[in-house]
């Protein structure tokens, strides 16, 4: 078994943004990237990386990150203060991504700006600690690129409305998401998502999903609490 130098066997580096690889000595980084939006100088540096560590790969997520591969513990901190950015939520119970579509920005077949409101909403919510782990996916038409029925909370994009879909996943026991609202501006949006991550946070137990939670709660009290008069 391969261990480090202190007898134990190496695991995941959260407070270092850096994941286990299968050969249990080496390190993958994915550093954050709102949306996958890439610029010349963010590409630059990643090609940098090649020159000066013995990197073995890098690897586009399905969050919309690039993951680095084949660090060691002691090249991290070097590695992040080259790079100059902040580590992606990859691990962890939190809100580990907030994934998007070019929306109306650059697509032709979009309905609504998904960059926009997916962009509010990875800065605020990207990286949260929360009861369990939680994604966010924005699709701006309902040809669902980034797989919005599949997320804890999926907004779909229509012509003239904003679907907010609610409990879904994939893994090991996938589930589609529930439709919860169907609003008209980014606002009502967010206000609603924030009600509804709130109510996460009060009642979720440790590890939980979003959509086992709502099996526990019932639908309809679900939906009262987050969309009704009842208090959170």
């Amino acid at each position: 078994m391969n261990v480090d130098g202190g007898g134990a066997r190496k695991k995941d580096l959260p407070e270092k943004g850096a994941i286990i690889q299968r050969d249990r000595q080496t390190y993958a980084i994915a550093p954050h990237l709102p949306g996958g939006l890439l610029t010349k100088e963010i590409l630059l540096r990643y090609a940098d990386l090649f020159d000066r560590y013995d990197i073995q790969a890098m690897k586009i997520t399905g969050a919309q990150r690039i993951a680095i591969i084949g660090f060691k513990e002691e090249q991290l901190d070097q590695v992040w203060s080259e790079l100059k950015m902040k580590p992606g939520a990859a691990i962890g119970l939190c809100v580990r991504s907030v994934e998007m579509c070019p929306g109306t920005t650059f697509c032709k077949l979009g309905q609504q700006d998904s960059m926009g409101l997916g962009l509010k909403l990875d800065e605020k919510y990207h990286g949260m600690e929360l009861p369990g782990k939680f994604k966010f996916a924005v699709a701006g038409c309902p040809m669902n690129c980034v797989a919005a029925p599949v997320r804890d909370i999926g907004i779909q994009g229509t012509p003239r409305h904003w679907k907010i879909l609610v409990g879904g996943c994939l893994g090991p026991r996938p589930r589609m998401g529930r439709e919860l609202a169907s609003v008209e501006s980014a606002d009502e949006v967010l206000a609603i998502v924030d009600r509804v991550v709130q109510f996460f946070v009060k009642n979720a137990q440790h590890r939980d999903r979003l959509g086992r939670l709502i099996d526990r709660a019932g639908w309809e009290p679900f939906v009262e609490a987050v969309i009704g008069k009842a208090s959170l």
